[in-house]
């Protein structure tokens, strides 16, 4: 073995190190622009940017932001998904991403809630997705109404403050209150939703080897893993320049990848350093977990699939009131042939199975350390081109 190889072993174990940790949430030292947006925005501005400012700032798979916002008629939002930011290999239905315009038609809600506004949203007003892919076509239209008789909703008060932890949890169980607390947030929506905590040892150690077990089929299959690796973010000029994805930024990956010793064109060999590490690292944090959350829908078109994203949201913002972190485990979840196996189990895990239900969220659940933000665009980045004014 040649001092190439042997740093390059090294090199990639280390940044499957790094790389699980920056899943946590993000890397501690991120340039202040990437983060910039996470700054609340003046209650001077235009209403609709104001709303649009929080929106933004909702949970997104892979943090891709696939958000695509049209101001051209007063009053109204519109809201498409942008098509260069799909996930074609480990999102092939774009699922996931259209729960994803659901946190952010909830997020939007929340804000506009605040400041007194009603929104009337139009779910896919020129007609629903196909149940294959998005298109161009509006995921949501709307409409801003001045209304005495909206009240706030409390979960706003956490938009800034939920973070998704994705590391080691402390293994205390959720109190009661608490997970009576994220129950509540989804009333009114049509969603099943469940939770199983320590003292459920067999159905915690299947919820644990189905998500180990999925994790492993992402991380070992070329082309899903490929699809991580490009949208990994290396140094402070990458992070600053994209914004979004995954950030790295230790001193020492930043090295490494200066070095030529982190190749994000070639996936890793199942049998790596650095796949074994990433397996290591997330079977530890599995361990760890002391309850699991999911949410199931009788459907699962595409409307259905926007309200759960909006329940989703609900539920982590109640959790992060209450002190509680969530993780989506969204490998077993994802309808590409080599998680079959995964998806089947845990629908039947869960009782989806027997119901004729589709899980849309299953996470973990738990106290966490805090963290910072991840990095996001900044609202202009997602305004259609030529409309950039209020």
């Amino acid at each position: 073995m040649n001092r190439t190889q042997m740093l390059r072993i090294a090199g990639g174990g280390f940044i499957a190190a790094a790389t699980v940790s920056s899943l946590t949430g993000c890397d501690s030292s991120l340039p202040p622009e990437a983060i910039a947006a996470w700054n609340p925005p003046a209650d001077s501005l235009d209403i609709r940017r104001w709303v649009l400012s929080h929106a933004l700032l909702a949970p997104h798979a892979h943090n891709l932001q696939s958000w695509l916002v049209d101001l051209d008629t007063p009053d109204t939002i519109v809201l498409r998904m942008d098509m260069s930011r799909l996930l074609p290999e480990t999102d092939p239905l774009s699922r996931q991403l259209v729960i994803s315009q659901g946190t952010f038609i909830e997020v939007l809600d929340l804000a506009a809630r605040q400041r007194g506004y009603r929104t009337e949203v139009a779910m896919f007003p020129e007609g629903e997705y196909s149940a294959q892919a998005p298109d161009t076509r509006p995921t949501a239209r709307i409409r801003l109404v001045r209304d005495a008789q909206v009240q706030p909703d409390p979960l706003f008060a956490q938009v800034f403050r939920r973070h998704t932890h994705k590391g080691v949890y402390e293994t205390r169980t959720p109190d009661a209150a608490a997970l009576q607390a994220v129950r509540d947030s989804v009333k009114g929506l049509p969603v099943t939703l469940g939770l199983v905590t320590r003292g459920e040892e067999a159905a915690m150690a299947r919820h644990a080897q189905i998500a180990m077990d999925a994790w492993r089929t992402e991380l070992v299959t070329p082309r899903t893993l490929l699809e991580s690796y490009h949208v990994l973010r290396i140094g402070p000029k990458e992070i600053a320049q994209h914004r979004d994805g995954i950030s790295l930024n230790s001193p020492m990956v930043r090295a490494l990848n200066a070095l030529g010793l982190f190749d994000r064109t070639k996936a890793s060999a199942p049998d790596s350093s650095e796949i074994k590490g990433q397996l290591e690292r997330f079977n530890a944090a599995i361990a760890s977990t002391p309850a699991y959350f999911w949410l199931s829908t009788e459907r699962n078109d595409r409307i259905t699939q926007l309200l759960a994203g909006r329940a989703y949201v609900r539920a982590q913002l109640a959790a992060t009131a209450q002190g509680l972190s969530m993780h989506p485990l969204s490998q077993a979840l994802q309808e590409y042939p080599e998680q079959k196996p995964h998806y089947q189990a845990v629908h039947q895990l869960l009782g989806a199975a027997e119901r004729g239900h589709t899980v849309q969220m299953w996470t973990r659940l738990g106290h966490a350390p805090a963290i910072g933000p991840a990095p996001r665009r900044g609202l202009e980045a997602h305004l259609v081109k030529g409309d950039r004014s209020s």
